[in-house]
């Protein structure tokens, strides 16, 4: 018996589908709650060769919804503890662990070496720099995305630059301000569950011909109540709006400053100003009472919504450093504060008290 069986009895896939996705390779960016049901269902389908790439490390709060990852994965890199995972479950595809981030500078050279692209991301620079080295390299796109109870799925580029791609829905990207990720605002893993699996249904879909593709389409899906609706996509005159062309011409972009996030910084530099500059200040903007606190730096605490009228706290400072859960209103705060002080160094703390207790 093959493990395959029930896919060869399928009506219109059988063996000669199975042979394709044999023959194919699929790289899934990042292994966390889309990537993870995506490569679980990727790797049961047959699928002869799968890349995992991400940096990242396994924390507690990942595993309500990246469901390959238990506690013994804490601390470790989540691509290659996925991929042990994976290669133990089938001996017979081959899973590659690339167990650092995508840059500019490596994303083209890793993309080449497969057929198909999972963009399994949570970020806009992310998002931006996959999409136009796909476009570049000449690579199908498959997109997903979660906020709060809601999802998308695409595939972009699935006949080159005829097709529709990410920039058609955001030629100018929206700010990372506007559009907080689960780190902020939460999220029921059965979402991604959902989203990350019908990923992986669409890269079966495509690479085989099996039904119809959500080719220049989206889904949308609602899990309050289970709503769905596809949208035809169309081209948008914008598109080519900043887009890197080539090779060199992705060299030169900065995809966070695309992304207006040029105004953040680590922990590492906003200590180091704390430490050597009496003219710094770092600020909690969080709410009163949200915990976890910070209890081993000194700080104020000015609440986003009144920081308008906080000129008088923070007119003395050069260095005004902001921090709230995860990043996300520390970036509105900066806007905020950006108008009244136009002069001052105003930074948000990325990843905010989370990244500084637990990173």
């Amino acid at each position: 018996m093959d493990r395959f069986e029930r896919q060869y009895i399928l009506p219109g896939f059988g063996p000669a589908s199975q042979q394709k996705l044999r023959k194919t390779s699929v790289l899934i960016i990042g292994a966390g709650g889309l990537g993870c049901p995506a490569l679980l269902y990727l790797s049961a389908a047959g699928i002869g060769k799968i890349g995992i790439i991400d940096g990242d490390l396994v924390s507690l709060s990942n595993l309500n919804r990246q469901v390959l990852f238990g506690k013994e994965d804490l601390g470790k890199n989540k691509a290659e503890s996925a991929a042990e995972i994976i290669q133990k479950k089938y001996d017979d595809i081959e899973v590659e662990a690339i167990p650092y981030f995508l840059t500019k500078e490596n994303i083209l050279g890793i993309i080449q070496n497969y057929d198909l692209i999972l963009d399994g991301s949570d970020n806009f620079p992310t998002r931006y720099l996959v999409n136009d080295a796909c476009l570049i390299a000449g690579k199908p796109l498959v997109f997903g995305a979660i906020y709060q109870h809601e999802g998308q799925v695409a595939i972009f580029n699935a006949k080159g630059r005829h097709s529709i791609n990410y920039r058609d829905l955001y030629p100018i990207p929206p700010s990372a301000r506007e559009v907080p990720n689960c780190n902020e605002t939460g999220v029921l893993g059965v979402l991604p569950g959902i989203i990350g699996t019908w990923m992986a249904a669409e890269c079966i879909k495509y690479l085989t011909g099996y039904g119809d593709s959500l080719e220049d389409k989206m889904l949308f899906y609602d899990l309050l109540n289970h709503n769905s609706y596809q949208v035809q996509l169309a081209k948008n005159p914008d598109r080519e709006q900043n887009r890197p062309k080539n090779h060199s011409e992705l060299q030169t972009m900065d995809y966070q400053d695309f992304c207006g996030l040029s105004a953040q910084t680590d922990w590492e530099v906003a200590l180091s100003l704390l430490r050597n500059t009496n003219q710094s200040v770092l600020v909690d903007v969080r709410e009163l009472g949200e915990q976890p606190e910070l209890v081993d730096i000194d700080h104020i605490q000015i609440a986003l919504a009144d920081l308008p009228n906080s000129r008088s706290q923070l007119a003395s400072f050069q260095n005004i450093l902001l921090f709230c859960q995860s990043g996300s209103r520390s970036l509105k705060a900066v806007d905020m504060l950006k108008s009244q002080f136009p002069d001052k160094n105003i930074q948000s703390v990325e990843g905010g008290i989370l990244r500084y207790l637990f990173d």
